[in-house]
């Protein structure tokens, strides 16, 4: 009689293989959202004008994550508005960061990161009490920075984000 020369490894084998198909994933089901989403780059301009003439894009959505650049206080053609009024042009700022976080289907509790560059700290320390009409919820991490200068003259503050909300 002759003897398989696999026969002490069969046992082994056919374990393994029911430990395989055991750990497969189930089938998706019909009313299931699909797990997996695009990590394709999705570009948005706020201003394609001023934008392409500076050379950036306002925001760059990549999968759940969303940054948005740096927002200041300007009109459609890149010209500063509210010249000399910090509260003001915060205000504006978070406006236009607000046109693109619905553009894209968050809101301001969907924000991680925020970071504010200012040229006069003093003055937007008086004027950060403003940042609880717009964070209901939850304060975002980040940072403040004083500057010496920001990109225009006559800007006073920058405010950029990161965004991050499962879909």
């Amino acid at each position: 009689m002759k003897t398989n020369p696999l026969a002490p490894v069969l046992p082994l084998f056919a374990a393994l293989i029911l430990f395989t198909v055991g750990c497969t994933t189930a089938p998706q089901k019909a009313d299931e959202k699909p797990a997996a989403q695009s990590d394709a780059p999705e570009y948005f301009m706020l201003r394609p004008d001023v934008e392409k003439a500076y050379g950036y894009s306002h925001a760059v959505r990549i999968g759940n994550e969303l940054n948005i650049s740096g927002a200041v206080s300007m009109d459609e053609k890149g010209n500063l508005t509210a010249k000399g009024d910090l509260g003001q042009q915060m205000k504006n700022c978070y406006a236009d960061l607000d046109k693109i976080l619905k553009h894209y289907g968050y809101t301001w509790d969907d924000v991680v990161v925020e970071n504010i560059l200012t040229t006069n700290m003093p003055e937007f320390e008086k004027q950060a009490g403003y940042r609880n009409t717009i964070y209901k919820k939850h304060f975002p991490t980040g940072s403040w920075f004083g500057v010496k200068e920001l990109a225009l003259p006559g800007q006073l503050i920058e405010i950029e984000l990161e965004a991050y909300k499962v879909r």
